[in-house]
């Protein structure tokens, strides 16, 4: 008798998984709907506090895009040390995983500041579920949300296809806000004209260059992979969200290559206006970005700079709204474009050979994805739904006012949109509308470090109160654009888990969750709220300077003085250079990287322009440089390739006009350019 009372308190002291009420509705302290990487994170971190957690996710894939295929880590943030909790967990676990099996990785995880991390898809799922495990939290797949019974603003279930769910406080991790809208909490989608917060980077945008070819056919109906012949008004918003694709993992490794699939239909005249792109293409490149990972494998991404890549333009239009034979359908769209692309990269004429030869070595990984013949079973759903909450983050709270009260993240990627349309012109032309190239911090490799509130994952109190939102939280598309990669995600779920656990435990309003306490618990799990001291952001050059530009005559305006947009990348391979580095653009020629100079010179006059560069035969002979100046404008065009007088770390390329008194801009970009584009100093000298 004894013996079996003591069975009875101990199950009664014990910390259950779950609890069964009538009707078959299962009950736990928290519910997380959505196991993307701020949904598995939400899930470990509420467990980690003591409370009872179900995971539900709506398909059969766990750990969203960070276990199907993205596998090259977006953790290049300003400064790397604020981006921790499990975010930090989560790689070391992984770098351990392969350090146990011997397998040395290509970066040092003792390094706090490391900028990329790569892992293989199979391994971060075998982490991610460890973890989760380790955390007693119950995952159920297969659970598609079909609706939400709330008593006021609280929620008291969820019906799903397969069972009801009952929690004192849930978390809406999904990419598309599926629970926040069922929930009744208001919403948008698509991008905010430029006026409704005061966002420059808001409405259209254009920094990709015009093609010079026809985007209709002989009938003047507009071509196939062309979404419209009229963008709309350049300052307004319109629901456009930016594009999907897949993040594939690929090999070249016969004994681990497994050959694409052919698609259901393929239509070479679909792709005649990427033919045309190839046919008018002075230096074509591989169209899909791929990045080296261990097990001899690559992770293949849209490329951002790129006119045509993975992404299918247009075509996640509604992904968010659709139920889940829409989505089932968008999805499959997608991955048929991105078969059929790949048969024509690799096999049509109008592709130049070597890049046709380069992309067919590559195939899908045997050990990959097995379950879904070695395909991702996750789109890249870069944005959805964006909740109204009580703080709408916006481009000024990235750039202007990055410091709040109730911080629960750091985030610093650069704001960082792809294409929205492809727009075939009327008067002549295509160009591709909705790219915001990284918005970088002048100086430095990424963006604006800058605090994300508390109360941006917070809806409106009359709306609900028992409910979190980190993932399609409250923001403008400009600032998604910067939120939207996987550590911010990450660190958002893991402090929307914590607070969902203090709410329920507390029997409080997410919304009257004491800061103060959520603070302290936050720390406890190892964030960083603490925006760091501007001295700590590091320069993406190295501290060694090679020829200080303190000692040079005149005005020398070194690389680190130029405010970047798009691509660069930091280098101090070719000595001498001027500073403590210099800057490339990757060899890209797309119009992207553009680095502007603005200064002032106390008095009138000509004044020679030289410019620093380590010459090369792979540099471009055509960089575009132009000097304004009050009234005067100047356009010069550099040939990189040229060496620099025996001795000097200068070239002169030009004369200009400057005014006194006034701000001069120089400007120097990759539009068209036929090889590297090299950023290091320029220096300007009166003519005598």
């Amino acid at each position: 008798m004894k013996r079996a009372l003591l069975f009875i308190l101990t199950l009664l002291l014990a910390r259950p998984a779950t609890v069964t009420l009538a009707a078959d509705i299962t009950e736990a302290d928290v519910i997380v709907y959505g196991s993307t990487p701020g949904g598995f994170c939400a899930a470990i971190a509420a467990a980690r506090e003591g409370a009872s957690v179900i995971l539900l996710e709506p398909t059969g894939h766990v750990g969203g895009v960070n276990t199907g295929g993205l596998s090259f880590s977006d953790s290049n943030q300003t400064v790397r040390s604020t981006v921790m909790g499990l975010f930090d967990e989560w790689h070391r676990r992984i770098a351990a995983d392969y350090e146990s099996r011997g397998i040395e990785l290509p970066y040092d995880v003792s390094v706090k500041d490391a900028s990329v991390w790569t892992y293989e898809p199979h391994v971060a799922a075998r982490v991610t579920q460890q973890m989760l495990d380790e955390a007693d939290v119950q995952v159920l797949t297969h659970r598609w949300l079909q609706s939400v019974v709330k008593d006021g603003t609280r929620i008291e279930r969820l019906v799903t296809t397969n069972g009801e769910f009952a929690a004192k406080t849930y978390v809406d991790a999904t990419y598309e806000g599926d629970l926040m809208a069922a929930a009744g909490v208001s919403w948008t989608i698509g991008r905010e004209g430029r006026d409704a917060y005061g966002e420059s980077l808001a409405g259209k945008q254009y920094p990709k260059r015009k093609m010079d070819i026809s985007g209709f056919d002989e009938n003047g109906q507009p071509l196939p992979l062309i979404t419209t012949t009229d963008a709309g008004p350049d300052e307004a918003g319109d629901r456009n969200v930016m594009t999907y694709s897949f993040r594939l993992c690929l090999t070249k490794d016969p004994a681990n290559r497994v050959p694409f699939p052919e698609p259901e239909h393929y239509d070479p005249a679909r792709f005649e206006v990427v033919r045309r792109y190839f046919a008018q293409e002075k230096r074509p490149v591989l169209l899909w970005d791929l990045y080296r990972l261990p097990g001899g494998k690559w992770d293949a991404n849209n490329g951002i700079g790129k006119q045509f890549s993975l992404g299918l333009i247009g075509a996640c239009n509604g992904w968010s709204e659709a139920d889940a034979q829409g989505r089932k359908e968008i999805f499959e769209a997608h991955k048929q474009y991105t078969l059929e692309m790949y048969r024509f990269l690799t096999t049509d004429p109008a592709v130049p050979e070597h890049l046709r030869k380069q992309l067919a070595e590559f195939g899908l990984c045997r050990d990959e994805f097995p379950e879904y013949d070695h395909w991702s079973p996750q789109l890249y759903v870069r944005e959805g739904r964006r909740m109204q909450g009580m703080y709408v983050v916006s481009q000024k709270d990235i750039m202007d006012e990055p410091e709040k009260d109730d911080p629960v993240v750091i985030s610093s990627f650069p704001i960082d949109s792809h294409d929205c349309q492809r727009v075939a012109l009327p008067g002549g032309g295509v160009i591709n509308e909705g790219t915001i190239f990284p918005v970088r911090m002048p100086g430095r490799r990424n963006g604006y470090p800058y605090h994300i509130p508390y109360r941006a994952i917070l809806p409106r109190p009359n709306e609900c109160s028992n409910l979190l939102v980190p993932v399609a939280l409250s923001c403008t598309h400009v600032a998604i654009s910067s939120i939207r990669v996987e550590p911010t995600w990450m660190i958002l779920g893991q402090s929307a888990g914590i607070a969902a656990a203090m709410a329920a435990d507390r029997a409080v309003a997410v919304q009257k969750l004491a800061y103060p306490q959520l603070r302290e618990r936050l720390l406890a799990q190892g964030q960083v709220l603490e925006l760091p001291d501007p001295s700590e952001l590091k320069p993406i050059q190295s501290t060694k300077v090679s020829i200080d530009p303190k000692t040079l005559p005149g005005v020398v305006l070194d690389d680190r003085q130029a405010t970047l947009t798009g691509r660069w990348s930091a280098s101090t391979n070719f000595r001498p250079h001027i500073g403590t580095g210099y800057m490339h653009d990757e060899k890209r020629g797309d119009g992207g990287a553009v680095a502007a100079f603005r200064f002032k010179v106390l008095e009138d006059g000509r004044y020679r322009l030289l410019m620093a560069y380590s010459a090369h035969e792979t540099r471009a002979t055509n960089v575009p440089v132009r000097v304004t100046s009050g009234t005067h404008t100047t356009a010069l065009t550099v040939d990189q390739t040229v060496p620099l007088p025996n001795g000097k770390a200068f070239r002169p390329v030009g004369e200009v006009e400057l005014a006194a008194g006034v701000e001069s801009l120089i400007t120097i970009t990759n539009d068209g350019t036929n090889g590297f584009v090299i950023l290091d100093a320029l220096q300007l000298l009166p003519v005598e």
